[in-house]
């Protein structure tokens, strides 16, 4: 199959660890441009506490927005949901998909959501029983696949463990997370070989940070075993307030340039999106990431 599914994570996962803060009328331009370039799955916010994430204050109003303009359901606006809190204030807001998460790693699950892996489990019950009654679709990101700050390297049958319980609680998709950007194609590799024996294939989302400058080589290694979805941040954008060191994720245009050199399609117009990761950078005041928007497309 050569078609790829892409995962905007920019307005959420890119924002939440900067400095710089963006109002609503600015995210949700942010948002918009992405849309009018052709990305299909974005996600908009998360509904979490304010004061640990200022930088995803007003993320009520913004998916309020952005449902008003873009009505239609083949498009798709995740938002992040911590506990049934969250979950309660997302579905006033009108949410048709939420995200919930855990980690790999005990020592990152403390450090970012207080609690064991364990615990996190419990906490997804009623959100996912609320998510089940309200016809909203659950993904589930797994943290620390590979790699955690705190204790190192992962053991790759972990990720295999905890993707089988999200899908049998009901996530339709399990995000595999590389939190701080330390994974090769040896280690997607191991992982993948043991989430394949227990999961299809189309379950599986990659969500690779390109701190040491291995995401593209890993995406290339889930290509290979019939991977296709992908997480990525417009300019490479991004990083965790609860992952010390990590930075940015797979740039979307990095990305999608090499997806489409390689002969998949994305349904994304490249040069309106390297438009859009420019008028970022003056939005953030800061250069981005990417590779592909500071390079520029190669003339054919």
């Amino acid at each position: 199959m050569k078609k790829i599914k892409i995962v905007e994570v920019g307005p959420r996962d890119g924002l939440q660890n900067e400095k710089k803060y963006l109002d609503n009328d600015t995210r949700i331009e942010f948002i918009q441009n992405l849309l009018d370039a052709g990305l299909k799955n974005v996600e908009v916010g998360a509904f979490v506490s304010a004061e640990k994430i200022p930088q995803m204050r007003g993320s009520a109003e913004i998916l309020k927005s952005i449902l008003q303009k873009n009505s239609t359901k083949t498009l798709s606006f995740p938002v992040l949901v911590p506990n049934e809190r969250g979950m309660l204030s997302a579905i006033q807001a009108g949410a048709r998909e939420i995200a919930i998460f855990t980690a790999c790693s005990e020592s990152f699950n403390q450090a970012n959501i207080n609690c064991s892996i364990a615990e996190s489990f419990e906490r997804f019950l009623p959100v996912i029983s609320l998510a089940k009654k309200h016809k909203i679709k659950v993904r589930g990101y797994i943290s620390t696949a590979f790699y955690c700050p705190y204790e190192g390297k992962i053991k790759p049958n972990i990720a295999a463990t905890l993707s089988k319980k999200l899908l049998k609680l009901g996530c339709y998709e399990v995000s595999i997370g590389d939190t701080i950007g330390a994974a090769t194609p040896a280690d997607v590799s191991l992982v993948l070989k043991k989430l394949k024996i227990e999961i299809k294939s189309n379950k599986i989302a990659m969500h690779f940070h390109d701190t040491r400058g291995t995401a593209i080589a890993n995406v290339v290694e889930s290509l290979r075993f019939g991977v296709r979805i992908f997480d990525s941040s417009l300019g490479g954008l991004g990083g965790c307030p609860y992952a010390p060191g990590a930075q940015g994720n797979v740039s979307t245009e990095d990305l999608i340039y090499v997806l489409h050199e390689m002969g998949y399609k994305t349904g994304v117009n490249l040069p309106k999106l390297i438009e859009t990761s420019h008028w970022l950078a003056e939005k953030m005041e800061k250069t981005l990431p990417s590779k592909l928007s500071r390079a520029g497309l190669p003339k054919t």
